[in-house]
């Protein structure tokens, strides 16, 4: 099984301290590894130095999300050459542009048209239809039919409604590729979470689940673990699947106590918003 890791940015090269153990006392040595954003939802992962939590997440993340016929959702689990899009969004000026893997682009100012209502996993996302160039970019690459949408509020396109934080430890990544006997570390890419958290044990981000933790300048409250899909086994480059992960902690997660199947990682929401930057601290409250 051969694996690679394409970050433009190594998480690993902050420094910290010697990790924690669960205890009474707490001594800061967990700190913000990864920031990660997908402005449309199932597409490439854009790689930030700070973001600002609002009460919903962060405004540009999973700003977009795309439909095939009938208005139904997909993303990277039905689609894995998404993963090959990178789109970049400025909410301010509106403007977006997609990039193909052949070098080739699409961009304008986004207009919105007519009203959508996309299911998302039992829970409707009231949105607006985008006019432009990119529905027919992303049907004439994937060779079906796909319209892009833009939900009406931000942080409307999340997976857990106001689910606006995802946190992942690299010691639970280094877990996985013993799981899976590798020499070759596990692109963090593949979990699509928004925050990487450097300076813990392995899963020790699941004793997180019901507490509150400070990040940054911002508070969140942690609701539970996230149980994973099949987009985790999709190369975040290429889309193409070529590791098991849903196989691997079937295998090594059996039997823990979770809030969701196949646990890998936590969700929680913004109760203070606030300015979270790479290396800053990660406390529970």
């Amino acid at each position: 099984m051969e694996l690679e890791l394409h970050l433009d940015r190594p998480f690993w090269s902050i420094p910290v301290s010697k990790p924690y153990r669960a205890c009474d006392t707490w001594a800061v040595s967990a700190r913000v590894a990864w920031i990660s954003v997908a402005p449309v939802k199932g597409m490439a992962l854009e790689q930030r130095d700070e973001v600002l939590l609002e009460p919903f997440g962060v405004r540009d993340n999973r700003r977009f999300h795309v439909v095939a016929d009938g208005g139904r959702l997909v993303n990277g689990k039905q689609i894995g050459e998404l993963q090959q899009v990178a789109a970049i969004w400025d909410e301010a000026t509106r403007r977006l542009v997609f990039r193909f893997p052949d070098g080739s682009a699409a961009e304008g100012m986004v207009e919105l048209g007519g009203a959508l209502t996309t299911n998302f996993y039992g829970r409707d996302v009231e949105g607006r239809l985008v006019v432009g160039p990119w529905s027919e970019a992303l049907t004439s690459f994937v060779g079906r039919d796909l319209r892009l949408v833009q939900p009406v509020d931000p942080g409307g396109g999340l997976d857990r409604g106001r689910a606006g934080v995802s946190i992942l430890s690299t010691g639970s990544l280094e877990a996985m590729r013993e799981a899976a006997g590798t020499s070759e570390p596990i692109d963090p890419r593949r979990f699509r979470m928004l925050f990487g958290v450097d300076g813990v044990d392995a899963h020790e981000e699941d004793a997180w689940v019901g507490r509150r933790l400070r990040i940054g300048s911002a508070t969140v409250a942690v609701r539970g673990n996230v149980g994973r899909c099949i987009v985790t086994s999709r190369h975040p480059d290429t889309g193409v699947r070529n590791l098991p992960t849903l196989d691997l902690l079937a295998e090594y997660r059996h039997g823990v106590e979770t809030t969701e199947p196949l646990p890998f990682g936590i969700w929680a929401q913004v109760e203070e918003p606030g300015r979270v930057t790479l290396g800053d601290a990660v406390e529970p409250i």
